[in-house]
């Protein structure tokens, strides 16, 4: 019956490959701040170093494209999720300051690259009529997959009392086994463009940049300090950090088809503008919040509106030309990650002083997001890349 039906797809492998790489990143960034503050006894300055390492390999993401001379896409994403699992499966074993920062390298140069590679697969693959829909089909069972992961640190945490090596090991080798599995069973699928080998900068881009860059500086905002937070103002256990990311992803599995289908109806321009409205709210509410309930609900609100940003991915898809899009997804982690590599350390520094103004930073910030997210076309296009400045038409609305 299988062998009658066309499961072996791309799309259906994007969709199985969301759900391979949760099970051992979910794991890692549950039990990252209680393992750090607890084995290897961080402050924030010391979180904000390992977060910045973290992120110099997103900042290097553009040498995928160099990568590509040797491996193919496909095969390349394979072999990134594969380093991303053994990363999380040996992070338990080194609980100090230098063995986690190695640990997390080779756990982030899997994550980054892969990252990398499954924007430029999917901008490849999906239609771009219906691409906002899949993106948020993708989304959704990335979430369903952290499901799983959140579900599995609380279980073994709370019920089962697991030692935190155990738990690591476990996520990070349900990632490798599933990834093996895939790479068996899918065939190569061919690329309907070839894509340029080199690094390419376009000035007609520019917005999409900027949009990228503003977004990797607000996503620091939530992975590095959102969460940390929650452990050292509020004393979040391991198990009710864990239930903290099941409500979100609960609410993104039911969700994000529906943001999808939103962007698709309204256009980018809304998405980002309610996204960015929603996010200087939030940010301000973290810089005052004093009560874990109110912090709660910030946290779940905030995790909500990251499914918005599938807007800048269908934005960019639009405008761009198709033989510019593994180099493009490359280039654009490398700026999405620019501020990432600055803001941890940078901000953490700031925490020591005042955590407040670490949250009122993001929401000026998500403010400066904001504008740019105003000169996006209604239909955006080659050669209607923007609204006002370079680039702009007579065409743009």
């Amino acid at each position: 019956m299988l062998s009658q039906l066309n499961w072996r797809r791309p799309e259906i492998l994007l969709l199985l490959l969301a759900l391979a790489m949760p099970l051992s990143f979910g794991v890692w960034q549950a039990l990252l701040n209680n393992f750090v503050i607890e084995r290897a006894q961080f402050t924030g300055a010391e979180i904000g170093l390992l977060q910045s390492v973290r992120e110099i390999p997103g900042f290097l993401a553009f040498t995928v494209v160099f990568v590509l001379f040797l491996v193919r896409e496909q095969r390349l994403a394979f072999i990134s999720l594969i380093a991303t699992g053994v990363g999380v499966a040996l992070t338990g074993y080194f609980p100090s300051t230098v063995g986690l920062l190695c640990t997390t390298l080779l756990m982030s140069v899997g994550f980054h690259y892969y990252e990398a590679l499954k924007t430029s697969l999917a901008l490849q693959w999906l239609p771009k009529e219906t691409s906002a829909i899949w993106l948020g089909r993708i989304v959704a069972a990335g979430s369903f997959a952290s499901l799983a992961a959140y579900g599995l640190v609380w279980f073994a945490s709370d019920k089962l009392q697991l030692d935190y090596t155990w738990i690591y090991l476990l996520g990070g080798g349900i990632t490798v086994a599933i990834v093996a599995a895939l790479w068996l069973m899918f065939p190569a699928f061919e690329q309907p463009h070839v894509q340029h080998r080199k690094i390419i900068l376009r000035k007609r881009y520019w917005l999409y940049y900027a949009l990228t860059f503003m977004s990797g500086a607000r996503r620091q905002i939530f992975v590095v300090f959102a969460g940390f937070l929650m452990v050292e103002k509020f004393g979040y256990s391991v198990a009710e950090i864990a239930q903290l990311f099941i409500a979100n992803h609960l609410l993104n599995l039911y969700l994000a088809p529906k943001i999808g289908r939103f962007i698709v109806r309204f256009g980018e321009r809304r998405a980002l503008t309610l996204e960015y409205i929603g996010l200087i709210i939030v940010f301000g509410g973290y810089a005052i919040v004093e009560t874990a309930t109110a912090a709660a609900a910030l946290y779940i609100i905030d995790h909500l509106f990251f499914s918005m940003a599938i807007a800048i991915k269908t934005y960019f898809q639009k405008i761009v030309d198709d033989r510019d899009i593994a180099s493009s997804a490359a280039v654009s982690f490398t700026i999405n990650h620019i501020a990432a590599v600055v803001i941890p350390v940078m901000f953490g520094l700031m925490w020591l002083a005042s955590p407040a103004a670490v949250f009122w930073c993001g929401a000026a910030m998500a403010a400066g997001s904001l504008l740019l997210a105003q000169n996006i076309p209604a239909l955006p296009a080659a050669g209607n890349e923007v609204r006002w400045g370079r680039g702009a038409t007579s065409a743009a609305l």
